[in-house]
């Protein structure tokens, strides 16, 4: 029941990242919405959610995880309720803030508190493995359920779908999860200066990706946001140094099992934004790929992603759970590296990238995951979660960042339209070169910097008991 309960949460955040996608011209047409309301319509729930995650997961650290969890249900639920009487697309907007603050209530908890049911490491890769299945299958065919619907009913009905999925989850937590214990959380107070700092440095650091996109490189927008970004990450670790009850302790963000988890998730979303964003425009415009035919070229991901889950236990209990968030994020380093180098070449090697990328992140997504929480005390697992969630959502943003500035610099003209001259046939594939190798460097670079703070962790657990006399304590 509490597995039930907890793979609802994250089939709606998946379902919420990909099923209305489909309806933006419909919601355009009916609600007569602008370019921009469209936009807000889906990217206000991924700015929103991405920027509360790390407050909520502080707050659910201090006063309950299950607790928060279920008030986050039930604003999703209320939420989606709300869609029914949406007339406008100021109040779609408005929807969507409260299904990303929804998101942010909810989802670093999932997985948290299925790390806090079983004991053994073998089996909390089980249960996750199965959760994030779930929620893949979910961002899967979201999608194509979604076109589906549409034929027959209105947009509405695919934000209503989340309100059974938040009563089974509901049922699920509230039954089969245990209250909190007392001792598995804290009683600082909630450090309010440092969740507000820390909200205004991902905010801005996930619109600007966007602004990038859409004014381009050389307007002042995008990069007075990134500006922001960096101030407010500047303030917020000052600001963590010297508070008595941090929001974050930095301490246990350098330890090396959380940091080294911390490093691979970010090469995964980096990645796995990045290749999508380039591969989709590939597939489309350079080679004349109509949308369902281009949905097609990318079914070798989808396949993987949900397919993979039945491969993440063996080879876990194969390699080690160190050994397997490291080969699997350098997996994702490779498939980029291939994409970069090669994808011009033919769609075989667009297949090969993202059959390498999926696969690791597929395993990258559980493990490192996993990991993080095992290097943090169990009253600060929430934030844990909450904190890799963060670094997929800022990565992404960044990974869609540097591809579409790199394309902006290089091709003349605009890329959306058809009939290119061959030399924007080769400015577009050179971009395509550069902003793939460029991602894989700097991938390569966090998962580099991973293994080091991996391997530093390994030896310091294994050197601990000569030096101490003692057996190291479990993280």
């Amino acid at each position: 029941m509490a597995l039930a309960g907890l793979s609802a949460v994250f089939l709606f955040e998946m379902l919420d990242n990909s099923i209305l996608n489909v309806a933006l011209p419909t919601i355009g047409r009916e609600l007569h919405a602008s370019t921009t309301e469209l936009q807000w319509a889906t990217g206000a729930y991924a700015v929103v959610f991405g920027g509360l995650m790390l407050a909520f997961g502080a707050v659910a650290d201090r006063f309950g995880r299950r607790r928060i969890m279920l008030v986050g249900l039930v604003l999703l639920g209320a939420a989606s309720l709300a869609t029914a009487l949406v007339s406008t697309a100021e109040q779609l907007i408005a929807v969507r803030v409260a299904l990303g603050v929804a998101a942010a209530m909810t989802t670093p908890g999932s997985m948290a508190l299925a790390f806090r049911l079983f004991d053994e490491d073998g089996l909390r890769v089980r249960a996750t493995t199965l959760i994030t299945t779930v929620g893949l299958v979910g961002l899967a065919i979201g999608p194509t359920v979604g076109g589906f619907v549409l034929v027959v009913a209105p947009w509405q009905v695919l934000l209503l779908v989340n309100v059974p999925i938040a009563v089974l989850a509901i049922i699920g937590v509230r039954f089969g999860i245990a209250p909190d214990l007392a001792a598995d959380l804290h009683r600082d107070p909630v450090d309010v200066a440092g969740a507000v700092l820390v909200t205004a440095t991902i905010v801005p650091a996930l619109v600007a990706p966007t602004l990038f996109v859409d004014e381009g490189a050389g307007s002042w927008v995008p990069w007075a946001a990134t500006a922001a970004a960096g101030l407010g990450a500047v303030l917020f670790v000052l600001r963590e140094r010297s508070a008595r009850h941090p929001l974050l302790d930095l301490a246990l963000v350098a330890h090396p099992l959380v940091s080294s988890g911390l490093a691979f998730k970010a090469a995964a979303g980096l990645a796995t934004a990045g290749l999508g964003y380039l591969a989709t425009l590939q597939l489309q415009l350079d080679w004349g790929w109509t949308p369902g035919l281009a949905a097609v070229g990318m079914l070798p991901q989808v396949v993987v992603l949900v397919a993979g889950g039945a491969f993440v236990g063996p080879f876990v209990r194969r390699v080690g759970l160190d050994r397997a968030a490291w080969l699997s994020a350098a997996a994702v380093v490779l498939g980029l590296a291939v994409y970069g180098l090669l994808s011009r070449y033919g769609y075989v090697w667009v297949a090969v990238a993202l059959v390498l990328v999926a696969a690791g992140m597929r395993v990258v997504g559980v493990v490192a995951g996993v990991n993080v929480l095992r290097g943090l005390p169990k009253n600060r697992t929430t934030i844990g979660a909450a904190l890799v969630d963060t670094a997929t959502e800022v990565t992404s943003g960044v990974g869609i960042a540097v591809t579409g500035t790199v394309l902006a610099a290089l091709f003349t003209g605009t890329v959306a339209t058809s009939n290119w001259t061959p030399q924007q046939t080769t400015e577009f594939r050179d971009a395509v070169t550069i902003a793939g190798l460029a991602l894989t460097a700097v991938a390569a670079a966090l998962v580099g910097w991973g293994i080091a703070r991996a391997r530093r962790g390994a030896n310091g657990r294994a050197n601990a008991p000569a030096a101490a006399g003692t057996v190291p304590e479990p993280a």
